[in-house]
């Protein structure tokens, strides 16, 4: 069968789609975990970007010698290719993740999780009435006022009087980084018509985190490793995360729409906050009323815009 009809199928679609997810939401508490054995202060912003770069170069190249030992051949970047790779790597690792770093350890695991999540939102937006190649339906409205609330509610904090909270080195961030985010995936769309989609991702990875490893070190950009086997397998795990879901989140959008896929980074939130809970233990920050309220808001949300598709059980 060929490889194009397996990848535009429900049930292949949907156990990749969540594998992807599950990664994503495993990434909050494994940066915030990475922020304790590097010894990062989260002031530090320069060792925290000198992190991520790490990450990410690592990252770029696992994925190019996987990619090259299943082809047999290496994996070389063609030169007209380079223009495309430079603005995915632009938005997909600079920019994203210099907001993502930075913005989550101003925030805890589950609120930086939960907004995460509203990457599906600004996917639709985007295609729907920025390059409109999707119709703005009802659905997608409604789906996204409902993430508005969510993000809203979420940061609403109910002590002696009503106060709402939304830091600019915090909160503000990492809704920049979903920006980013639903860009990205739709630049992937975009210059997978005419590149290989591992290609595209392994070298942006890698050009984008030996970038921010350059200008963090320049700048003075410092992190701390005592080479334990909980810190090798954490970092060595963070780029696993990228290699893996990246790619192949970038083949599902190669061949499925922008929609049919992004519905279900809904799951992503739901997989963090309890991870988060778990590992960053808190459980109690993921029972705050306002907290459920507005994963629940979020996660509904997204399901909401793509009601129809799945309905009708289409995905091509």
């Amino acid at each position: 069968m060929d490889k194009n009809i397996i990848l535009t199928k429900k049930a292949v679609v949907f156990f990749l789609a969540m594998l992807c997810c599950f990664l994503w939401g495993s990434a909050t508490p494994a940066i915030k975990t990475g922020y304790e054995l590097f010894r990062i202060d989260s002031t530090d912003s320069l060792s925290i970007i000198l992190f991520a770069g790490i990450r990410f170069f690592l990252a770029g190249i696992l994925v190019i010698l996987f990619q090259s030992i299943m082809d047999r051949k290496f994996l070389k970047m063609e030169k007209k290719a380079l223009p495309s790779v430079l603005k995915l790597s632009l938005a997909q690792t600079i920019l994203q993740y210099f907001c993502y770093y930075i913005g989550l350890a101003h925030v805890s695991g589950v609120t930086g999780t939960i907004l995460s999540g509203t990457s599906g939102f600004f996917s639709i937006i985007i295609v729907c009435l920025i390059i409109r190649t999707e119709k703005l339906t009802a659905n997608k409205i409604i789906g996204c006022i409902m993430g508005l609330l969510g993000i809203i509610i979420m940061n609403i904090t109910l002590t002696e009087r009503l106060s709402f909270h939304f830091a600019l080195n915090g909160e503000f961030l990492v809704l920049m980084s979903t920006i980013c985010l639903a860009v990205s995936g739709i630049l992937i769309k975009k210059y997978s018509e005419n590149f290989n989609v591992v290609m595209l991702s392994g070298y942006q990875f890698a050009i984008g985190g030996l970038i921010m490893i350059i200008i963090s070190i320049l700048l003075g950009g410092r992190i701390y490793f005592d080479f334990s086997l909980k810190a090798i397998f954490l970092m060595l795990y963070l780029a696993m995360i990228s290699a893996v879901a990246y790619t192949i989140w970038g083949i599902l959008m190669k061949y499925n729409p922008v929609s049919s896929v992004s519905i279900f980074v809904f799951m992503t939130p739901i997989f963090g906050v309890i991870l988060s809970a778990i590992f960053l233990n808190e459980i109690k920050q993921a029972l705050m009323l306002n907290k459920i309220i507005a994963l629940v808001l979020v996660t509904l949300g997204i399901y909401i815009m793509n009601y129809p598709r799945l309905r009708s059980g289409g995905f091509g």
